[in-house]
């Protein structure tokens, strides 16, 4: 009997070990990751895809995506946060402040990465040197602000006062407003605040700045963002230009901007999570990363409205994506 229960022994070994030949812990490591993105528009969307994209590559398709659009509700962003936890993700992506917030609150366990996020210390309530720490890094989307403030004398040196036109509920925007407002006073210009507090304000808010503005600048945020039309539809008719945080919202209702690729920084975070993955960085070391360029972008259908010249050094939004599919056309018939 001893000798029978001993032959069985050795010939499971044996099997299990033929099965096993070739595949190494690494081959049959798996991820799921949680995303969580504030609502839906262009510069998160491609900061998402960015990121999905390079995790995709680094992982194939032993990487999962579980994804929640929380629609700019922050009681949807708390139970995504929740459910994320509960689900024991790998990691989770947050996208934009309101996302990071509630998945800050969620977890101090899970790695959390940030992207689309400005300031990290308004974001949360931290002296941020650089380093958030703990369970916490990510990527911003600040665009140079004392850039922005150049761009609006460059192209308005003749303004006198410049309206801020932002969502009083958004960290990220609050900050925007103090920090470039200080150059922009630099400049001589009379700097207001006009604040929202949701979509409902927008319209009554915009016309106020309208009226009482020679140039408005919107800052990066995602209220603005999601109601380009609307304030389009006011400032416009009302032949005020604006100066845009990102182009997106410039796209919409803007006359230029100085702007990121927020596929780049999604990528960039994407990265950053497989380094976490694999143990090959610790979150908590990470610095927060930056977009690795600028570009001075304009909006060539409102800035011919309007009147208004831009140098040569801008390119027009669209423009390069034309030239690619041109490109590829000629391509393809040759």
């Amino acid at each position: 009997m001893k000798k029978q229960i001993l032959a069985s022994i050795l010939s499971a070994a044996m099997v299990a070990s033929f099965c096993g030949v070739g595949v190494s812990a690494d081959e049959a490591e798996t991820y799921t990751i949680g995303i969580l993105q504030l609502v839906e528009h262009d510069a998160l969307d491609a900061a998402t895809q960015g990121f999905k994209d390079a995790l995709t590559e680094a992982f194939g398709d032993a990487v999962t995506f579980d994804e929640v659009n929380a629609q700019g509700d922050s009681a949807t962003c708390a139970t995504a946060a929740n459910s994320f936890v509960t689900s024991e993700v790998d990691l989770i992506l947050a996208n934009a402040t309101a996302a990071l917030q509630a998945c800050a609150a969620a977890t101090d366990e899970i790695p959390i990465l940030g992207t689309s996020i400005t300031d990290y210390g308004a974001a949360l309530d931290i002296e941020f040197t650089g380093t958030v720490g703990g369970n916490i890094s990510g990527t911003s989307d600040l665009a140079p602000l004392a850039e922005q403030a150049a761009m609006l004398n460059e192209l308005f040196p003749d303004a006198e006062n410049v309206g801020i036109l932002y969502c009083s509920a958004e960290a990220n925007s609050q900050y925007q407003a103090d920090t470039i407002s200080v150059s922009l006073e630099e400049y001589g210009y009379n700097v207001t605040y006009y604040s929202f507090s949701d979509s409902n304000d927008i319209q009554a808010v915009a016309q106020t700045a309208a009226a009482e503005s020679d140039v408005i600048y919107i800052p990066t945020d995602n209220t603005a963002a999601n109601n380009t039309e609307l304030i389009n539809n006011v400032c416009l008719d009302a032949g005020v230009p604006i100066i845009a945080g990102e182009e997106g919202i410039c796209s919409g209702c803007g006359v230029a901007t100085l702007s990121i690729s927020y596929y780049d920084i999604g990528y960039i975070t994407g990265e950053m999570a497989a380094e976490i993955l694999t143990g090959e960085s610790d979150i908590s070391e990470m610095a927060i990363e930056y977009a690795p360029e600028v570009t001075k972008e304009y909006n060539a259908e409102i800035a011919e409205t309007l009147g208004v010249e831009i140098p040569d050094d801008y390119v027009a939004i669209g423009a390069e994506e034309e030239a690619e599919t041109e490109a590829e056309a000629e391509a393809a018939a040759e």
